[in-house]
């Protein structure tokens, strides 16, 4: 493999990768809604109760779109999310659960910023 091959596959990955990550976070967070399904609950209850249970995605999903376009940007609100979330669950969650949950929010601002930093000083080896 060249090193512009290599070069060319990791800015690939820079970029890709936290979007990647992110729609898969998505979708593991709005695996959470399912809970919300009550067997003697009308169906106008259920989904009711379904939507409520998906802003956590509907909000993980509106910082990807704004990280799309400005990486800086949503890295910052994904660092943001986290802090947030670890506040408002510090003493309501299990340490796994926290880590599941928050860890990943972290990681996506981590991996935002750094496709941003990349992009602006691009390869310089």
């Amino acid at each position: 493999m060249t090193q512009y091959a290599r070069n060319k596959l990791v800015e690939q990955g820079m970029i890709w990768g936290p979007r990647a990550l992110c729609l898969i976070f998505a979708a593991l967070v709005s695996v959470f809604a399912l809970d919300a399904f009550d067997v003697g609950a009308t169906f106008w209850q259920n989904t009711t109760a379904v939507l409520i249970h998906l802003i956590p995605t509907g909000v993980v999903l509106v910082a990807l779109a704004i990280a799309w376009r400005w990486p800086s940007v949503g890295g910052f609100i994904f660092f943001g999310l986290g802090i947030g979330y670890t506040a408002m669950a510090w003493h309501h969650l299990h340490w796994g659960t926290g880590l599941l949950l928050i860890g990943p929010l972290f990681l996506l601002g981590a991996l935002f910023v750094g496709s941003w930093v990349h992009s602006r000083h691009g390869d310089r080896s």
